[in-house]
């Protein structure tokens, strides 16, 4: 719902990828990589679909898996999963506060190298308002968000939160960070993520998001 606007994006919720009215728990098809996203302001990494009936198969293994640890049908089990991923927070962390008035605070510190500027990364992440309430996760849509950073192309909070600055020391490939972003870094007094006049993220709002920085893009260069 994927780290966005940096230096003052308005609205184009960029801070995730297209921010739906209502998420529902089926899984959507993802974008291309690009850089124009919505909400996060990104794209989907590409990935192949595996054959439907492979899909199929595995998915069902997963949920007869659950199924038999809680005690759910197969098919309930696979929601559950997904739900699972989606609204669960990372373990709670003191923040740290920089002067921009960001909140952040690494539950991993990461062991990989720094997010380079100006290129694509792959993330997950959920966001939830201050009171904890979800609004968006990479999670439910079962798969990572590729984003570009340091360019301005997502909100301040997630730019500065990802590749630092200020005070707050970038991530770390496998890195986990939790940031607290006040509305000045987010979208200030405009309501964001808006569709057919339905608004997911209200004006002046506190967000709160658990990132996980998976890897840089490969497509961005040979390595």
């Amino acid at each position: 719902m994927a780290l966005s606007t940096i230096s003052t994006l308005k609205l184009n919720p960029l801070i995730l990828p297209k921010l739906a009215p209502k998420p529902s728990n089926s899984l959507p098809p993802s974008p291309s990589p690009s850089t124009s996203a919505s909400s996060f302001r990104c794209c989907s990494s590409p990935k192949p679909n595996p054959p439907t009936n492979t899909r199929r198969a595995f998915d069902l293994g997963i949920g007869l898996f659950a199924a038999s640890v809680v005690g759910l049908t197969p098919f309930d089990a696979v929601a559950t999963r997904i739900e699972y991923y989606a609204t669960v927070s990372d373990p709670p962390c003191e923040f740290n506060f920089a002067k921009s008035g960001l909140g952040y605070c690494d539950v991993a510190a990461g062991y990989g190298e720094v997010a380079p500027l100006g290129e694509l990364i792959n993330v997950h992440y959920t966001a939830r308002f201050a009171d904890g309430i979800v609004f968006d996760s990479s999670y439910k849509r079962g798969r990572y968000l590729t984003m570009r950073i340091g360019i301005g192309k997502l909100i301040k909070g997630l730019d500065q939160g990802i590749a630092g600055g200020e005070g707050v020391p970038p991530m770390l490939v496998g890195g986990k960070r939790k940031l607290q972003i006040p509305p000045k870094l987010a979208y200030g007094p405009e309501a964001a993520g808006c569709f057919s006049g339905d608004c997911n993220i209200p004006g002046n709002a506190t967000l709160v998001y658990d990132i996980h920085f998976v890897e840089v893009y490969k497509g961005n260069r040979a390595r």
